[in-house]
């Protein structure tokens, strides 16, 4: 009785799943032409950091060294690339945690980097630019990052375009989780849902 039980609720959590999910299967910025990729990543775990499938979490207060919890996507060389998250800060004691990054493999390392400060603010820590007030704990924010490489990268924020910068050539990738950046500090636990990239 209780596997019947069992099995019932997993058909009936995949079903609404795939209810909420099926508006995104459109909902890359800037639509036309894009093919759906599914690239490889690996897990990384530094210091205090822990991931559990989508839940990120860095556990401590420590304001030095390398606190992560991240996925590293693929290297990709070329073209336009677009990444589609969304994230909930379920807590967050701490300040000024990276969520999304895009990494210049080739070049300067943290090329673009997403964080978000105590109170919901979200910034480009290059830079220093508010994108949006948002990020409150609670909170689902949906990111798209568009990558012309060699040229612009974009990002969305709830599908509206708050920051533009320009890109050199050369290899990337997409991270994201918990990352407490240079004047950053924990304890956050941020979990991510609706990871989707793209090509063209």
């Amino acid at each position: 009785m209780h596997a019947r039980l069992r099995t019932l609720v997993v058909t009936t959590t995949v079903c609404g799943s795939s209810l909420l999910a099926a508006p995104h299967a459109l909902a890359e910025v800037e639509p036309g032409g894009w093919q759906s990729v599914s690239p490889t990543h690996t897990v990384q775990e530094r210091g205090c950091g822990q991931v559990d499938g989508l839940t990120f979490r860095l556990t401590c207060s420590t304001a030095s060294g390398d606190q992560r919890a991240e996925r590293r996507y693929a290297t990709y060389t070329g073209g336009t690339r677009q990444f589609e998250g969304s994230f909930r800060v379920t807590s967050l004691s701490g300040t000024r945690i990276s969520l999304k990054q895009t990494f210049h493999e080739s070049g300067s390392g943290p090329y673009f980097m997403l964080a978000v400060e105590r109170g919901g603010r979200l910034y480009a820590v290059h830079g220093g630019a508010t994108l949006s007030t948002a990020g409150t704990v609670g909170a689902t924010v949906r990111v798209n990052t568009v990558h012309e490489v060699g040229r612009e990268h974009r990002t969305y924020i709830n599908g509206s375009l708050k920051h533009t910068y320009a890109s050199p050539g050369g290899s990337f990738y997409d991270k994201f989780g918990a990352y407490r950046t240079n004047s950053g500090s924990g304890p956050a636990t941020v979990e991510w849902s609706g990871i989707r990239f793209w090509r063209k």
